[in-house]
């Protein structure tokens, strides 16, 4: 044991505990996909709500890879992402738990305001709350908190500190607060003249789905600069449709999956998504 990686080292002691676990590269995000999975070559697999089913030999799809079994941890294609790996991460949703990421002292405040005392580990900025039950991950639900649970990933940090209680009403409520709608241009914005006496074209719902979907593809097939491709993707969705307030937050959650599934960070994602609107002076 002692010649295994130290991420290994924890992953397997999670993992006997019934805890699904993967490896986080330099970055602490996961591992790409592999070029038979690339844009979803596979059938989509980081979609699936459970862990685990990935057929790929690799640890080729963020959470959804995540595992419980020694024999996948400990495989060639696992143990050389493992040599890698800078630390091990877990999906706690199939752990059934939630974590609260609080990622500045201000959102720590606030939750020891508002929120039920669990178990707490520290964090770089923050720390993490960790509670008894699963729900929808979510992200930004309000300044520097996110919600991991189902389809997503938590790093490892260490056991904490306190005692792990029932997962509280006040934080399912935090679910409906997703990013917010993209808002109609400022009056002093010169927009194009629409035809069809002010009808917005990109209503057309075939239409919107089509750029949508186009762009999703654009961010899950990328390969190399990932932080480029998804920032010039929404620059590009949003000087098509940001105009009009044609999308919902179901196509912004959309594109924030797209990015995530590919190692993205909630805050890298809302980073992006507000400078694209700032150049584009949404």
């Amino acid at each position: 044991m002692s010649t295994l990686p130290e991420p290994l080292r924890t992953a397997l002691t999670l993992a006997a505990a019934g805890v699904p676990v993967l490896p986080l590269r330099r970055g602490k995000v996961p591992f790409g996909n592999c070029p038979d999975c690339t844009g979803n070559a596979c059938g989509g697999r980081p979609n699936m709500k459970t862990p685990g089913l990935c057929r790929c030999p690799g640890v080729c799809h963020a959470w959804a890879a995540a595992t419980t079994d020694p024999a996948v941890l400990t495989s060639p294609a696992w143990m050389a992402a493992w040599r890698r790996a800078v630390c091990a991460a877990y999906h706690p949703g199939a752990a059934g738990q939630t974590v609260v990421d609080l990622d500045d002292a201000a959102a720590v405040d606030w939750a020891r305001e508002t929120l039920t005392a669990t178990r707490t580990v520290e964090t770089t900025r923050g720390e993490h709350w960790i509670y008894r039950g699963a729900m929808t991950s979510h992200n930004a639900v309000r300044p520097g908190v996110d919600i991991k649970s189902s389809m997503s990933y938590a790093r490892y940090l260490g056991p904490g500190a306190g005692t792990l209680t029932d997962l509280p009403d006040t934080v399912r409520a935090l679910a409906v607060k997703e990013p917010p709608t993209v808002r109609p241009a400022p009056r002093s914005l010169s927009l194009p003249a629409r035809s069809g006496g002010g009808q917005c074209p990109h209503r057309t719902p075939a239409f919107l789905e089509r750029g949508i979907a186009m762009a999703e593809q654009r961010i899950t097939g990328a390969r190399t600069a990932i932080h480029a491709t998804v920032y010039r993707t929404f620059l590009a969705v949003l000087s098509t449709h940001g105009r009009c307030g044609c999308l919902t937050d179901t196509h912004v959650n959309r594109l924030f999956t797209a990015a995530q599934t590919k190692g993205e960070t909630a805050r890298h994602c809302t980073d992006a998504w507000n400078n694209a609107r700032t150049t584009l002076g949404l």
